[in-house]
């Protein structure tokens, strides 16, 4: 079951898009919003959704009680009527898919039909949120992008200026441009955009991943665009991850770690340690995560005569099953325990390739000469990927592995997701107090 929020801010509400396995939704909850409806198309996305926290909503436009399970509509959004819910969601959620811009896709950008931005707008155009969140990859940003992109960002300022299906987007894109230079007629239709590039881990997450956060506002409400900005500024960095292994804090922490792995890691690190010119928290690593975020507990190890493909139920865990053929080498290189692990992909095949590979503490049997990991190395399980991913234990993944992976490489880390709702319905709350 999905957590409930920590403090609810008031009754809000929200809107999730493209919802996966739930990590943007459990987020935007977490946060103290009301899902009134969650859409999504995968199958094992929605059996995992239905799962924990959703029930299929069916073909009655039902509006939740607080304290309901989140109404799930299964199927193409394109299907998806939001005009019942007009002007009572605080904050539309999604993340439209990112094929079409991300450098493993296909690359063919707004021609792709696989673009689901025109079906953000249109569900801005039916519901008139207070608020919009989307994420989605750092591919966006790149040059031969970068055109279009802009043409997204004055979309979601401009959503009620709806395309023609005869009028190509840079054509509307001038339209658009015009539109901003003029005093908005009816300020409930146009947004404030902001649009942040993160790494998930200076926001606590234990993994390495660059995306971009766009988050919109409804003019109307006066919210404070520039301390909104500062609300979001990163609070983790790698310099804070290396001054805490220097003066010996983060082995404090992890005292187990053997003296051979420490002398490794503190070999590669600067003399000096980088200057403490900020307030950041260390990075967060894999080893962290295994250990347990937050609340968590250590996770058991994985027997090395137990990758096997099956379940022992170690620790009592779900979804912590050893996997066989594990391999490094040049271009596939693994996770190492004290950095935080690399970005988790949904791969083209469910399982990508060394983004899923966990260097272990423990030396090879047989001494390697110049190796360049001289330990034993495995799969990552399901429920470590997870907990890279900042999803709590609790959380059940619907399928088999493979498209376990698929929904925890394409999710939202749920900790910056929070962090981000947070800052929304804290930015919603100070403006609407205003007299």
């Amino acid at each position: 079951m999905s957590e409930p929020p920590e403090k609810p801010i008031r009754d809000r509400t929200s809107v999730e898009l493209f919802a996966g396995g739930g990590g943007l939704a459990m987020a935007v909850h977490r946060a103290g919003f009301r899902p009134l409806l969650v859409n999504e198309l995968v199958k094992y996305a929605c059996e995992t959704l239905k799962a924990n926290a959703a029930t299929p909503r069916g073909e009655t436009e039902h509006i939740p009680s607080p304290g309901e399970r989140w109404p799930l509509v299964e199927g193409d959004v394109r299907d998806v009527d939001f005009n019942y819910l007009w002007d009572r969601v605080d904050l539309l959620a999604g993340g439209p898919p990112c094929q079409p811009f991300s450098l493993g896709g296909v690359a063919k950008g707004d021609e792709d039909k696989r673009n689901m931005f025109p079906e953000m707008f249109r569900a801005i155009r039916q519901l008139q949120p207070k608020a919009v969140i989307c994420e989605n990859v750092r591919g966006l940003l790149r040059p031969s992008f970068k055109p279009y992109f802009d043409y997204i960002e004055r979309e979601l300022c401009l959503p009620f200026e709806e395309r023609d299906d005869d009028t190509t987007w840079r054509e509307h894109d001038e339209v658009l441009r015009k539109r901003l230079d003029e005093a908005p007629t009816d300020p409930k239709r146009r947004y404030e955009v902001v649009t942040t590039r993160v790494n998930a881990a200076d926001y606590g997450v234990p993994q390495v991943r660059n995306r971009i956060i766009i988050v919109a506002f409804r003019s109307d409400l006066g919210v404070d665009i520039n301390r909104f900005k500062e609300a979001v500024r990163p609070r983790y960095s790698e310099a804070a991850l290396i001054r805490s292994m220097l003066d010996g804090s983060y082995w404090k922490r992890h005292r187990g770690v053997p003296a051979h792995v420490r002398r490794r890691v503190m070999s590669r690190l600067p003399d000096t340690p980088p200057k403490a010119d900020d307030d950041t928290l260390p990075w967060r690593t894999l080893r962290d995560a295994i250990k347990g975020l937050d609340d968590q507990s250590r996770l058991p190890q994985v027997p090395w005569d137990r990758l096997d493909r099956r379940e022992y139920h170690l620790g009592g865990v779900t979804d912590h099953i050893g996997w066989p053929d594990a391999r490094i080498y040049a271009g596939h290189t693994p996770n190492e325990l004290d950095r935080p692990a690399k970005t988790v992909k949904a791969g083209v095949h469910g399982v990508p390739g060394g983004e899923s590979v966990l260097l272990t503490d423990d030396p090879l049997p047989e001494p390697v000469e110049r190796a360049a990991y001289p330990y034993r190395h495995r799969y990552m399980t399901v429920r470590e990927t997870a907990r890279v991913m900042t999803f709590p234990d609790t959380w059940k993944l619907a399928g088999p592995r493979g498209e376990q992976m698929r929904q925890l490489g394409n999710a939202v880390p749920v900790m910056l997701g929070e962090f981000f709702a947070r800052a929304i319905a804290t930015a919603l709350d100070e403006a609407e107090s205003q007299p």
